[in-house]
């Protein structure tokens, strides 16, 4: 019975000894939303959205205001001359088409790219607050379900976005003391 009573209080102190896994859990989509470096990349990268639909209504104006002219002076045209005039138009109307295409799928990839920069910044941050503040864990929520249920006390979604600006705000005073 002794040896019963000495064994588990040998167990009960080798398990209060144990290290507790420190879990939580971060709102994946939240964070990078809230990140300021994304948000202030949205801004300017909407100028160039902006410059570019711009550009764009302005090519797509002045072909049209071609077509107008080329309609009024086609009545007056011999057929083959019209034809070639139209087929002219067409042509140039085709090869706008496609610089435009070209220029916002280059605008798009741009964007593409910045964002999965931002996104990796931002996972490399959680890793790193993580193990600044002894975390076991720290597992992603978002909309594909990678954690279905979390206790509130366990969401340091909002802690990780203050110090993840903070650090933001760190680095633009830095640039700008340079």
């Amino acid at each position: 019975m002794k040896n019963i009573l000495v064994a588990i209080l040998v167990l009960a102190s080798f398990t209060s000894c144990q290290e507790q896994d420190k879990v939580a859990f971060v709102d994946n989509a939240k964070v990078v939303k809230e990140f300021n470096k994304k948000k202030d990349f949205e801004a300017k990268f909407q100028t160039k959205i902006d410059v570019f639909n711009k550009k764009a209504d302005s090519l797509d104006k002045a072909i049209q205001i071609e077509a107008q002219s080329f309609q009024a002076r086609a009545a007056k045209m011999n057929q083959s001359k019209a034809e070639q005039e139209y087929q002219s138009l067409l042509q140039k109307k085709q090869m706008q088409d496609y610089q435009i295409a070209n220029e916002e799928k280059m605008l798009q990839a741009e964007g593409q790219k910045e964002i999965d920069t931002l996104v990796k910044q931002v996972k490399a941050f959680v890793k790193d607050y993580g193990k600044k503040n002894g975390y076991t864990f720290i597992l992603g929520a978002n909309e594909a379900g990678s954690v279905l249920y979390g206790s509130e006390d366990k969401d340091i979604t909002e802690e990780v976005i203050k110090a993840l600006n903070g650090d933001t705000k760190q680095e633009k005073e830095e640039t700008s003391k340079e």
